[in-house]
């Protein structure tokens, strides 16, 4: 119970700490330095001329020109300052923020995080913009990750590439790679390092409907384990290369934040054996069923279905985790629970409650199993949690959740929605 008041404490520090920050810096961007108007004429941008009432220019009466007294505070509202969707009038609208971090796998540490908004087409006010963003931390355990990911949409909304290219260092609790080893194991620990780049293409076939290809590549090794039984006789390092298809209904109306619409996905990938390090031809297929229904004012329901089946005795790095990313099971130790295959929902309620703020209050269940066949209603695990949003650009928010489990809790920190 003292633990639990403790990650509570923690959560509210943090919470505190980030809408003063986040706040701050946005209302010395907003009221500090005021919009000069513009207009555009043939696509140029133009600033317009401020005057007194007799006509006479301002800059013209000895008053200093703001682009020279306000430049950093320009800088301010251009990269942190802003929830307004200013991808018309700019080639990408960045914001950035330095902020302390907390995880239950890395501890306290410090991040950064910058996030873009852009449009391919900024004469297509119907298609939602493209986004971009960028992460960086380290952490008092000695965990540092670098992470570029983003959604950019094609003119006219046609097609679409998502990536998602990441370099961690974990040093990490450790139980096993299957299920029953994680419910018996004694916690160990290990250091694990990898490289990922997933990468996804999809074209419009008709509207709504998506095909599309993916490449995956990852490689991870060990750089320290306490018991190398819990490997159960598998490789330290591994490389995979992957290749697929899918087969998508994508009905959202801006990805990192639904309101409305479904997405479903279904993707096949084969990892072949001339192109990795596990000796065999791996096959991979992955399912995603949401939906966003608008309720009353301001407010969202969510409801997500996954599974991942990689079928059995699958290399330890592809392997599905319990709570790994901070998007599903959330409140679970990223690794408490690994096996081949997983399978999880969950059902959220999102709130807006005043200006840039809002709050979530999610359920769910899930598992990790090795096969269909020894898949088990009582290994179903729950989840459940609150959050809080903070709306850092337009329509993407920063999340502080506090996830529950069983016999665990945890606090996340992020980008966008966890769906």
């Amino acid at each position: 119970m003292m633990s639990l008041r403790c990650e509570i404490s923690r959560m509210r520090r943090a919470v505190v700490m980030l809408i003063v920050l986040l706040m701050v810096c946005d209302g010395v961007a907003q009221t500090v330095v005021p919009d000069v108007p513009t207009s555009t004429v043939d696509g140029v941008e133009a600033t317009a001329v401020v005057t007194h009432a007799e006509g006479v220019p301002v800059d013209s009466v000895n008053v200093e020109s703001p682009h020279k007294d306000n430049i950093f505070k320009k800088f301010i509202k251009q990269l942190v300052g802003g929830n307004k969707d200013r991808t018309f009038e700019r080639p990408i609208d960045f914001s950035f923020a330095i902020l302390p971090s907390y995880s239950k796998e890395a501890s306290f540490g410090i991040g950064g995080v910058i996030t873009g908004l852009y449009r391919i087409d900024r004469t297509d006010s119907v298609m939602p913009p493209s986004d971009t963003q960028i992460f960086a931390n380290i952490s008092l355990t000695g965990q540092y990750s670098f992470i570029f990911k983003g959604n950019n949409l094609f003119k006219g909304n046609r097609s679409r590439l998502t990536y998602d290219l990441a370099f961690q260092n974990k040093p990490l609790d450790f139980w096993g790679i299957s299920y029953d080893a994680c419910a018996v194991n004694p916690k160990g620990s290990y250091t694990r390092r990898h490289i990922k780049l997933e990468s996804d293409y999809l074209y419009k076939v008709i509207p709504g409907f998506h095909v599309g290809a993916a490449l995956y590549m990852r490689y991870t090794y060990l750089s320290k384990i306490s018991d190398i039984s819990y490997l159960q006789g598998q490789q330290e390092s591994y490389f995979f290369t992957g290749l697929g298809a899918s087969v998508v209904y994508d009905t959202r109306d801006f990805i990192p934040n639904p309101q409305r619409g479904f997405y479903i996905m279904l993707r096949e990938l084969v990892y072949p054996r001339p192109l990795g390090s596990a000796g065999q031809n791996i096959f991979s297929t992955t399912l995603i069923a949401d939906y966003y229904q608008r309720m009353w004012k301001g407010s969202v329901l969510a409801i997500d279905l996954y599974g991942q089946y990689n079928g059995t005795n699958v290399p330890w790095p592809l392997r599905a985790e319990l709570g790994a990313g901070g998007s599903r099971m959330r409140g679970y130790y990223g690794g408490r629970y690994i096996d081949n295959n997983m399978m999880t929902a969950q059902l959220e309620l999102r709130q807006h409650i005043y200006k840039r703020v809002g709050a979530t209050a999610w359920v769910g269940c899930g598992t990790v199993f090795p096969s269909f066949k020894e898949l088990q209603a009582s290994d179903f695990l729950i989840n459940y949690g609150v959050g809080f949003r903070f709306e850092f650009k337009h329509n993407v928010n920063l999340r502080v959740d506090l996830g529950f489990g069983k016999d665990t809790y945890a606090v996340v920190f992020n980008m966008s929605e966890a769906f």
